[in-house]
């Protein structure tokens, strides 16, 4: 599976919200920015990402990071980073 394809999963699982992704083929990194998150816990936000990739996770995908943020969280870390 391919970056593109990984990107693209994730965004049709969320309405208005950020999604980069980096990755080798098999090993993957995944930012979602979404106000979807504001009142879950980051487990129950991770189980969202992993939803919209459905029984790709340990098939075609070996490993995923995910780092999931709300909007004002991801405006914070910019503003931490310099960004």
């Amino acid at each position: 599976m391919q970056v593109e394809e990984i990107k693209q999963k994730i965004e049709q699982g969320f309405t208005d919200c950020e999604v980069y992704v980096e990755g080798d083929g098999r090993h993957f990194q995944a930012v979602v920015v979404c106000d979807v998150f504001s009142d879950k816990n980051m487990v129950q936000q991770h189980q969202m990402v992993y939803q919209t990739l459905g029984d790709r996770v340990g098939g075609d995908i070996h490993a995923l990071s995910i780092n999931t943020y709300t909007k004002e969280e991801w405006q914070q870390q910019k503003n931490l980073k310099g960004i």
